[in-house]
């Protein structure tokens, strides 16, 4: 299977001798704000290329984004673009499309038949391995750097049903198994959030109410480590001694990032996921061949370097 890696920003649709009319897009739900800025990245590039797409709303249910695939296959799109609900349950949605020889490119999330995707049928996001990888290495050189050799931290996990979040967990996992934190690190607790900021400040809450001491949290995404943050904030903690680290460079990540907060976050460029794939539909349902795999790097972000980030997502 071909991989590629695209830079940060890549959009070429206005170049495409491909300019397919009718692109379904399934999003797994429009109430995220990483999500709101993938969709808005696919509307855009849309428009700025005359394309039609027709955007759904899957409310984070499975059935029902089967049902909006199934639902484009009987209108007649030339393409579908899908950002799974559940990872887990793609393979009937790959087989629905390739039965009905429509393209289709998941964006985002990794589908876990990702390595035996038809021809006509491709996979656009960043690579999971690389993001919370770098935020957590740079979260151990911090500590390092305050003079600590050893910490006590808590894990917050997004849907246990999605690709990204077991890899983000199990990025931190490896570096501490490769030696590649300059720290001690012991996890004290690890529970799932579901990239909430709600559910996050409640299981945070929760963990504060223990009185266990702690020097860090490891959340998934940026919207689990802002809910964190606001539990802390609301329990009287100097933020200035303890370590949050995220994942997206969400606006209001960085807000809180220049608020002293939020210490460290990695950021995913969902407009360049979002045009990456309305770019391979396009090239799909013209008969054209594309990478299946395409990699948009991830980007570590500080307060060191968040101005180059402001302006984007």
């Amino acid at each position: 299977m071909k991989k590629t890696l695209i830079a940060a920003g890549f959009v070429s649709l206005m170049g495409s001798t491909a300019m397919a009319d009718g692109i379904g897009v399934s999003m797994a739900l429009f109430d995220d704000n990483f999500l709101t800025v993938l969709r808005n990245g696919i509307q855009a590039q849309a428009d700025a290329a005359g394309l039609s797409v027709q955007i759904e709303d899957a409310q984070n249910d499975v059935a029902k984004q089967l049902d909006q695939i199934n639902n484009f296959i009987a209108s007649g799109v030339d393409a579908i673009i899908v950002n799974p609900v559940d990872t887990s349950a793609t393979q009937a949605m790959t087989d629905a499309a390739a039965a009905a020889g429509v393209p289709l490119v998941y964006v985002n999330r990794q589908p876990i038949n990702v390595d035996t995707l038809p021809d006509n049928q491709a996979f656009v996001a960043s690579n999971e391995s690389e993001s919370s990888r770098q935020g957590f290495i740079e979260q151990c050189n911090q500590w390092a750097a305050a003079g600590k050799t050893e910490v006590s931290v808590y894990v917050m996990q997004g849907e246990l049903s999605n690709q990204a979040a077991v890899q983000r967990t199990q990025n931190y996992y490896d570096v501490m198994e490769a030696g590649e934190c300059a720290v001690k690190v012991n996890v004290i607790d690890q529970q799932t959030a579901n990239w909430s900021r709600d559910q996050a400040q409640t299981l945070m809450t929760n963990w504060l109410s223990t009185g266990a001491a702690f020097d860090g949290v490891l959340a998934n995404n940026d919207e689990m480590a802002l809910g964190a943050i606001q539990a802390m904030k609301a329990a009287g903690i100097d933020m200035g001694s303890v370590i949050v680290s995220g994942v997206d460079a969400t606006q209001d990540a960085l807000a809180s990032m220049q608020a002293g907060e939020l210490d460290i976050t990695v950021f995913q460029n969902a407009a360049a996921q979002g045009g990456g794939a309305l770019d391979a539909a396009v090239k799909l349902s013209a008969g054209e061949a594309v990478e299946q795999k395409v990699y948009v790097p991830f980007e570590l972000v500080t307060p060191a370097n968040i101005e180059n980030y402001l302006a984007k997502n």
